[in-house]
């Protein structure tokens, strides 16, 4: 299938998944609550999620290798809807936990196969305009799938996940009319069926350790920041959700419009090393917030950082692992996930010692993912990474 029809297809395709998923984000707490979920339960009814992400995303991945891009993508997002509409009929807190769990193990196959399927269809130039795309919907998608669950929780708490659930059925009856499959080779040779860290090689480790700081001082900011803002500039709910909304549409348009035209002019490399360092700027910034115009322009330029480092660390990925684009996707979702785990915990823990501590931590963080790159493409140039 070739990229120019097949990205715009996918583009729609995880876009509607994130707006599934982002339109439960400002429910669930209170539609657990109603169940009655202690705080500490909330936390744990949150992490299960991402847990599951990290045990069974490289499973995913590996899968996609084998048996195709497509049918893992569909099971995916059928666990997907499974999960929503189970959330939609809860009564109990149980119910609850075994559709975040059900939803964790198996929509945990969308996003590396996603990333898969970008690099199976677009050149070694081009990938990093595919990744960017990809990107570009999810951050879109989170933007506006919370204010949609917003709207429609005044009505009924429910109600959200019922429209979740029925988004991610027309997403699926697009995926299995409009989608084709993308992998050519679904032989199941021995080497797919080796463990899945077979894609953690010397030559590429140090691309899911980059991942896992990145992530860990995202989730960190984002478990934080609410409480920072009340506390540094008086922000209330509806003005930190106008100031993620503006964050998020930045990150997308930086993504699905810039990251291709950079990678393909000055390397993926580059462009990684360059996010970093404008990441580690915003963060800085973050510490000196004092009211609601200094909190939208430094959370974006921290946003628009971060957001060019993922689809550049995904497409370097896939270009250099001797796995299968599966394989090293997956365990890049893992090590993702692994970060979003921790860094709440981190950053709550970090703030409670002082408000600032979370954001320099993550300045830190990010220093020492510059500094492992630094080390990683030094050793790589004589392969022209």
């Amino acid at each position: 299938m070739q990229a120019k029809s097949a990205l715009p297809i996918l583009f729609v395709v995880m876009f509607l998944v994130m707006i599934g998923f982002g339109i439960i984000i400002p429910v669930l707490p209170f539609y657990a609550e109603e169940m009655g979920a202690s705080p500490t339960e909330l936390g744990l009814l949150m992490a299960v999620y991402s847990l599951m992400q990290l045990i069974f995303a490289p499973m995913w991945g590996r899968l996609s290798d084998r048996i195709g891009r497509k049918p893992v993508m569909m099971i995916g997002i059928t666990g997907l809807a499974l999960s929503f509409f189970i959330q939609a009929i809860s009564t109990q807190l149980w119910m609850l936990f075994a559709a975040r769990i059900i939803g964790g193990m198996l929509s945990s196959a969308n996003m590396p196969t996603a990333m898969a399927y970008v690099a199976d269809i677009t050149t070694e130039e081009n990938r990093g305009k595919g990744m960017g795309i990809v990107g570009a919907a999810v951050g879109l998608g989170f933007v506006f799938g919370p204010a949609v669950g917003g709207i429609f929780s005044k009505n009924s708490l429910s109600l959200p996940f019922y429209l979740a659930g029925i988004s991610s059925l027309i997403t699926l009856i697009l995926v299995a009319i409009l989608l084709k499959e993308s992998k050519q080779d679904k032989s199941e040779a021995a080497e797919e069926r080796q463990s899945v860290w077979k894609a953690f090689t010397p030559d590429v480790s140090v691309l899911f350790f980059v991942q896992l700081f990145i992530s860990l001082s995202l989730s960190g900011l984002e478990a934080t920041f609410a409480y920072f803002a009340a506390e540094s500039a008086g922000l209330g709910s509806t003005q930190l959700g106008y100031i993620f909304m503006i964050m998020g549409f930045a990150g997308a348009m930086v993504q699905g419009g810039l990251v291709g035209r950079w990678t393909k002019k000055y390397g993926e490399s580059a462009v990684i090393q360059g996010g970093m360092i404008v990441s580690a700027i915003g963060f800085g910034l973050i510490l000196l917030v004092n009211n609601f115009t200094t909190a939208a322009i430094y959370l974006t330029i921290f946003g628009i950082g971060n957001g060019v480092i993922r689809p550049s660390v995904s497409s370097l990925l896939t270009k250099i692992s001797t796995s299968g684009h599966g394989s090293s996707t997956g365990l890049l979702s893992s090590f993702d996930s692994l970060g979003r785990i921790i860094g709440p915990v981190l950053g709550g823990w970090l703030f409670s010692i002082t408000i600032g501590l979370p954001y320099i931590s993550g300045v830190l963080l990010t220093v020492v993912a510059f500094v492992l790159f630094l080390g990683f493409r030094a050793k790589a140039k004589q392969t022209n990474i």
